[in-house]
């Protein structure tokens, strides 16, 4: 019975990670690089992105939420029974979507640090290296 409950709770966890895809262009050339994020927990995992055969490796989380939730009460009263009122849970998208920070380092000790903006498994977003030099990004759900 053991072994079987570490066995469904290890496949519930391996199906809530989310991988992503990076495409990043420097803004002074056309040159496209790579990179991959994913997703462990909910808001934050591991990135890393290649550049000039340079590994950037580190984590991002997220700053701001793709939507929050919230619960409103319609009424609230006491009677014989005690106290008693209506409510209910309501969701709101953040129109902008979520944002998040990611700060990587390459084996040589150097930086780059991204900010992006994300929803419904795509996004956009900059990275800039200890140079200055800033990299648009674009961000994809990677096929499963």
């Amino acid at each position: 019975m053991r072994t079987l409950l570490i066995a469904t709770t290890a496949l519930a966890l391996s199906g809530c990670a989310t991988t992503y895809q990076l495409s990043l262009m420097p803004r002074d050339s056309g040159k496209l690089y790579s990179g991959t994020a994913e997703e462990n927990v909910q808001g934050e995992g591991r990135i890393s992105i290649e550049i000039e055969g340079r590994r950037y490796d580190g984590t991002w989380v997220q700053s701001a939420p793709e939507r929050t939730h919230g619960y409103v009460t319609g009424g609230l009263g006491f009677g014989r029974r005690g106290w008693g009122g209506l409510g209910g849970m309501f969701t709101i998208d953040n129109p902008q979507g979520a944002e998040a920070k990611a700060l990587l380092t390459a084996a040589d000790g150097s930086g780059l640090r991204c900010d992006f903006r994300t929803g419904f498994g795509r996004g956009a977003g900059v990275c800039r290296d200890d140079a200055g030099k800033e990299y648009d990004v674009q961000i994809r759900s990677a096929p499963r």
